[in-house]
């Protein structure tokens, strides 16, 4: 059902680095979310009169809150396509963030609700209304939610949509939340158990958790996380394509929402090389980025000496040396500058984000270079490693 609805409602499915195609798969989502929890939420408001279970009503007020959140969904992916514009030279990409943020106050809102009832429950215990026109509506919704659930995720995953990825928790969340009113029901009918308060409690603090993690994930985006590690080793895989790029460092992305990164790199060549023919190479090298990834990204060329044995025993020499202090630290722009009374020793050194020895790494790197030769001496430059 999932494949068949994307490939009758998404032209060039298979595209989706395509801002277009991101564009229909986030409305397909939407629209499918509106539609089943709209649906869902009449079915239930129906039986919840014809039945009199303030369960079935109270389900039916959730599924209207998730109709709400689906049309955020919708509102925020069509928003976050609008063209740039004098105030937004990058775009409105964020306002899919935006979007996620708000699912994601949606499921704290419902975790919260759930879990004031599930205390009331314990503390003044009712008998559930149980009837087989209630139990079987909620067996419905609870397999209409988990197909939603994989519709979301497959959607999500596919364009990076984190409004729709937060949808497809929601979705589990309910099917959690309701599977346990149904196990109430079976429990109750047959050993009397009026346990609805404690599993409401439980439950609560399962759609709790998946709140927050929803809002966690959707601030690191907006206040700059670390970055999709594949999108990583993606670039470094197409910029190492070229046999002329001999290493690349000091890549960082640009994230102006989902789809809508901008990179920028260092590739190392020989300091030999045809500055023409390098440049001409560099150029290459973007286009394709920019044609495989839908990626903007400038790169810098760091000329390196590749024909000195000397320096290149050197460089492995200290490389060792980092290695053996801490696997994450690694070197670039080696380079060796000979003079009269001393022999600078010149390179960058990478630290992972939040490394704390740096004082302690920049003593044990000058007795290293001294022990090698007193006339080294030693002048770095610390990076952050920003992948």
């Amino acid at each position: 059902m999932t494949q068949w609805l994307i490939r009758r409602f998404v032209p060039g499915y298979e595209n989706t680095q395509d801002p277009k195609v991101r564009t229909a798969y986030g409305t397909l989502g939407a629209v499918v979310g509106i539609c089943v929890n709209a649906l869902l939420a009449a079915a239930k408001f129906l039986m919840g009169l014809i039945s009199g279970s303030l369960a079935v009503m109270a389900d039916a007020v959730n599924n209207l809150s998730d109709a709400a959140g689906s049309v955020v969904a919708l509102v925020t992916t069509r928003m976050a396509q609008k063209p740039v514009d004098a105030d937004h030279p990058f775009g409105h990409g964020r306002m899919e963030y935006l979007g996620s943020l708000a699912v994601g106050v949606l499921i704290l809102t419902m975790a919260l609700s759930l879990l004031k009832d599930g205390v009331n429950a314990i503390l003044h215990p009712q008998p559930l209304d149980v009837s087989v026109l209630v139990g079987v509506v909620l067996i419905l919704s609870i397999l209409l939610k988990g197909w939603l659930y994989f519709f979301y995720r497959k959607v999500g995953k596919a364009t990076g949509n984190s409004t729709l990825i937060a949808a497809a928790k929601d979705s589990l969340s309910d099917c959690i939340a309701t599977a346990a009113v149904v196990v109430s029901m079976v429990l109750q009918e047959i050993f009397g158990w009026y346990i609805d308060g404690w599993i409401g409690v439980i439950v609560s603090l399962i759609v709790l958790k998946a709140g927050f993690e929803v809002c966690r994930d959707t601030v690191d985006s907006l206040l700059g996380g670390k970055p999709d590690p594949e999108k990583i080793r993606r670039i470094k895989e197409l910029m190492l394509s070229y046999d002329g790029i001999l290493g690349v460092h000091d890549l960082v992305l640009h994230d102006y929402g989902p789809g809508r990164c901008i990179a920028s790199a260092h590739a190392e060549v020989s300091v030999d090389g045809d500055l023409l023919e390098i440049h001409e190479m560099i150029d290459d090298a973007e286009r394709l980025i920019v044609k495989e990834l839908n990626m903007p990204i400038c790169i810098h060329m760091d000329p390196i000496v590749t024909d000195d044995e000397q320096v290149n025993s050197l460089r492995r020499s200290v490389e060792g040396f980092l290695r053996e202090n801490d696997p994450c630290l690694s070197l670039h722009d080696f380079r060796v500058v000979p003079g009269q009374g001393h022999t600078n020793v010149l390179f960058d050194c990478v630290l992972p984000a939040g490394y704390k020895g740096k004082e302690q790494l920049h003593q044990a790197l000058t007795a290293y270079l001294h022990s090698l030769d007193p006339r080294y001496r030693l002048v770095v430059v610390y990076d952050t490693d920003y992948s």
